[in-house]
Order: structure tokens, then C-alpha cells, then sequence
């Protein structure tokens, strides 16, 4: 059954009007009234006046009842609690590579199941964003983000924070640590990521990657300032996107 984001409250019984993007895909799929499909809102916060369901997150069937030339209305059915997240809490913060290997990187980490990804600019950065240019980035990898999910059977959609520097958004952390940190690093006495999950996947980690050709000296000493221990993935050199993925497998599985 075709599954479509729908970042709308939600509630059985409702006649709502699909959002532009997943009108289209049902017009391009040729669904016709009494045709059915399934809704998710990622989990979005209702307020409190609503029904119950609406805020439980899951997924809903919905009926197309109308066709029109540019809109596509359905009627939600009933909701299904069901969650495909992973258990543990991932935040990936990376060093943004350049051309369309972000794309791919934002698109198999909602697959693997992250739950939230923020875009750094390092020393080493190729890709460099702000203003306008940085927002219509943030969308569409949005975008990119929500067509995982409704391939993948995922109902949380990962959120894209806004593109910050590296130095930024280390002194924007919180001095005491909620979580476990790990940064990727190919410096000496790094240990393999593999000896810290020895014990078990931590609950909640947020772990930063760099982008070709790594995080600085300087980088480096900063986040470890910050409470990020280094790890490393093996002897060889992965690309940036590589990495940063390899690792969100090991985490997440």
C-alpha cells in the first residue's frame, strides 16, 4: 500500500486534503476514489484538543474520495500503532560533502533510522551555505528525508537542523552531557567503535563525523573539549558519507 507524509493532524473519520507533494504522487500513480493508502504524520504534536489517536504517532488507512485536477482528498481510517524506529537515539552531526553525497547520506541515514542530522561547515569544507541558499538546502533535504521514510516503512522522519558552523554548534551543546559522544577520528589511540559497543548501544548518542578529508587538529581538540571521545571504524579511509554511515550501522543495528 502507497505510504504518504501527511505533517497534518491526523484523526479517524477526518476529510482532509493531501499535502501538494503526495497529491502529486497519487495523481502520478493513478489512484482513483476508494483506492487506499497510508498516512503518517511523524509522530507530530497535536494540541491538546484533539483525539487521543491523533497524537499516538503509528500510521493511519485513508480512502481517496476525490480527484481533483491539482488536489486529491481522502477520508482517514483507522490507526495503527505500529513504530519501525530504532531503539537506540542517534543524532549525526557531519561535515557536509560535497555535490550529491549529502543527498545519499541524508537518505540511508532515515533509512538506518537516525533521528536527527546536523549539517556542519569545518575547515575543510568543500560545500559552504548560508542565507537563502542554506534554507532551500535544509528543504530539500527534508524532502529527501520524507521520500525515505514513506519507502521504508519509517513514521519518524529524521529531523534537518539548520546549517551551522562546527565551533557554533559545539559551544551550543550543553556543558553536562545527556548522552553518549563519539567522534570519528583517524588520530592515534583512537579505539575501534566496535570495543565501546562491547558492553552495549548506548541509549542516546550524538556522534560527529567530518567531511573529505576529516575534521581538523584543532577541530578535533575542540569537540574532545566538549566531551566527544574519539573512535575509529577500522584501518582503511572511508569517504565522509562512508563513514558517517558505517557508523550509524554499527549503532543502529
Amino acid at each position: 500500500m502507497p505510504r504518504f507524509y501527511c505533517p497534518a493532524p491526523l484523526a479517524t473519520g477526518a476529510l482532509i486534503d493531501l499535502p501538494a507533494g503526495a497529491a502529486r504522487h497519487v495523481q502520478v500513480l493513478r489512484l482513483q476514489p476508494g483506492d487506499t493508502i497510508t498516512l503518517f504524520n511523524g509522530g507530530l504534536e497535536q494540541e491538546s484538543g484533539l483525539a487521543a489517536d491523533a497524537r499516538q504517532g503509528g500510521e493511519f488507512e485513508a480512502t481517496v474520495t476525490h480527484m481533483g485536477r491539482s488536489s486529491v482528498q481522502v477520508q482517514v481510517g483507522a490507526h495503527h500503532a505500529v513504530e519501525r524506529e530504532a531503539g537506540a537515539v542517534v543524532h549525526l552531526a557531519v561535515g557536509m560533502p560535497a555535490n550529491d553525497r549529502m543527498d545519499w547520506l541524508v537518505e540511508k541515514a532515515t533509512e538506518l533510522g537516525v533521528a536527527s542530522i546536523q549539517p556542519l561547515m569545518t575547515e575543510r569544507s568543500v560545500l559552504r551555505l548560508s542565507g537563502e541558499r542554506a534554507d532551500k538546502k535544509i528543504a530539500h533535504w527534508h524532502s529527501v528525508a520524507v521520500a525515505a521514510c514513506e519507502q521504508c516503512g519509517g513514521n519518524q522522519v529524521p529531523r534537518i537542523h539548520p546549517v551551522k558552523p562546527l565551533q557554533a554548534w559545539l559551544q551550543s551543546l550543553p556543558p553536562v552531557a545527556s548522552d553518549t559522544r563519539w567522534l570519528l577520528s583517524l588520530c592515534d589511540g583512537s579505539a575501534p567503535l566496535h570495543q565501546h559497543l562491547a558492553h552495549g548501544t548506548p541509549q542516546r548518542t550524538t556522534f560527529l563525523s567530518g567531511p573529505e578529508g576529516g575534521l581538523s587538529a584543532a577541530e578535533e581538540a575542540a569537540a574532545a573539549a566538549c566531551g566527544f571521545t574519539p573512535v575509529t571504524l577500522g584501518p582503511r579511509v572511508l569517504r565522509a558519507e562512508t563513514a558517517a554511515l558505517t557508523a550509524l550501522a554499527r549503532l543502529l543495528a
